[in-house]
């Protein structure tokens, strides 16, 4: 629990279920394989509670609006950045990059939230929030918009342990018209001079929410005005979820806002993985695929580490992450091979062989200790490789396993009947790429292209598949 900095127990406020809310993406571009690092942390942390015996409503925001290029409520919003790049409109951008991140969440085996809900389709939840912290005297105007003032909320920045006093003038700063350098934006007004694409009129004037307000307004919505847990990533922590529990607690008078909070720490990039939104290098999921590498690979290399530890990602990381997971399903499709015609047993404690029972407590012991899935990781080889299981023992465990790291430990390569000509042509266009003869390795491709097929390089040499 990122606020109380302890490993807590985790008690639901309503027996048997539990509500999480995860900041989702904002979506002016892509997400990049660091972001989704966030979203495989929350689908761990779903599934457990689930194999738990949790009934989980899970929602997650869209932010379609209202986030700034900087967290101190400066700078263009991100949606009209996005509208300048690519010549379309803000709700276009939105459709885009929300469709993009839905795709990258299928191809990771990330199970949609109960709920999705989109800031622009809560203006009036928001505006209303605003009001409620209006009526408490917890908010002032000025020339850009509605902020909410922090002097009047004892405990500003607990959670994130700021140092109040002591943060620089400027460091968070945006108009000289705030109070203080922590006040955050709760409406901003439309600039006079221009019209934007996603506004609307309010007690206040014109313009849209603020990126913060979107949470609290939705989350208490859906999941009411105090939950069980809230997920995102750390860099969430000092600004965003910290005017979260000020304005949620401030508008409602109830606290905590949230029981539990859990961050996800940052991925971390070796020299040779570029990754720039602004120079358009963005390492994303679809550019993994690319390179020939399984998705799934990607998710197995999160789920080495401690969710709460960085992880370094290297094309030689996920090299292995890729070989691992490859050799783990041909175990896994073998074992499910000799087990056929044979019942699988009964997982319950009470009618189980020993060994089942321990392999499958040690599982969920390793989730249930603070989500430590790299220790899961580890019993799932054990079970691969312990001669002493019975297949079907084996086969039980394996499909109880995945359910929650939803590997597709099961999954067979599909096989194409590729015809003769294309091979060479694909082994004639490897001997020009090991050449570095990178025109003739292009036209070779294109006249693969031309005959229906695709071929992709991999770290093990070329594949190819059907167009």
């Amino acid at each position: 629990n990122t606020r109380t900095r302890r490993k807590e127990e985790f008690k639901p406020i309503t027996k048997g279920k539990v509500g999480i809310y995860t900041c989702g993406p904002t979506v002016y571009h892509h997400a990049h394989v660091g972001n989704m690092r966030s979203y495989i942390f929350a689908d761990l942390l779903k599934r457990t509670l689930e194999m738990a015996g949790y009934e989980v409503n899970h929602v997650m925001n869209i932010t379609d609006v209202g986030h700034l290029v900087s967290d101190g409520d400066e700078g263009e919003d991100k949606m009209e950045v996005g509208k300048k790049r690519e010549g379309l409109n803000a709700w276009q951008i939105a459709e885009k990059y929300t469709n993009s991140f839905f795709s990258h969440c299928d191809k990771l085996n990330i199970k949609r939230p109960t709920t999705v809900c989109k800031a622009t389709d809560h203006i009036k939840e928001q505006i209303e929030l605003v009001k409620a912290l209006e009526d408490k005297g917890l908010t002032y105007v000025i020339e850009d918009g509605v902020y909410f003032d922090t002097s009047k909320f004892q405990s500003y920045g607990e959670m994130a342990k700021l140092d109040i006093e002591g943060l620089q003038g400027g460091a968070r700063i945006v108009d000289t018209g705030k109070k203080s350098n922590t006040d955050f934006a709760l409406w901003k007004f439309s600039p006079k001079d221009a019209k934007r694409d996603m506004e609307w009129d309010s007690p206040w004037g014109k313009g849209f929410p603020g990126w913060h307000i979107e949470c609290s307004a939705m989350s208490m919505h859906y999941l009411g005005d105090q939950f069980d847990i809230h997920t995102g990533g750390i860099d969430h922590i000092p600004v965003h979820h910290t005017n979260e529990i000020a304005q949620s607690e401030g508008a409602t008078g109830k606290a905590p806002f949230v029981n539990y909070w859990l961050h996800n720490e940052f991925l971390q990039f070796g020299e040779h993985v570029k990754m720039s939104k602004s120079k358009g290098d963005t390492l994303t999921i679809d550019s993994l695929e690319d390179k020939g590498y399984d998705p799934l690979a990607y998710r197995y290399l999160m789920l080495t580490a401690h969710y709460r530890s960085p992880v370094k990602f290297t094309w030689e990381s996920l090299d292995a992450a890729q070989k691992t997971l490859k050799n783990l399903r041909e175990k896994a499709i073998e074992i499910k091979q000799n087990a056929q015609g044979r019942p699988l047993p009964d997982l319950r404690p009470s009618n189980q062989p020993h060994a089942l029972v321990n392999m499958l407590d040690s599982f969920k012991s390793g989730l249930f200790d603070d989500l430590n899935s790299a220790i899961s990781l580890k019993i799932l080889h054990d079970v691969i490789k312990d001669p002493g299981l019975a297949v079907n023992g084996q086969l039980a465990l394996l499909e109880e396993f995945d359910k929650v790291l939803n590997l597709d430990l099961f999954k067979e390569e599909a096989s194409v009947d590729i015809p003769g000509d294309v091979i060479e042509l694909a082994e004639a266009r490897q001997d020009a790429r090991t050449n570095k003869d990178w025109a003739e390795s292009d036209r070779l491709r294109d006249e693969i292209a031309e005959k229906g097929y695709i071929v992709k390089d991999t770290p093990d040499g070329f594949e190819i598949k059907k167009a």
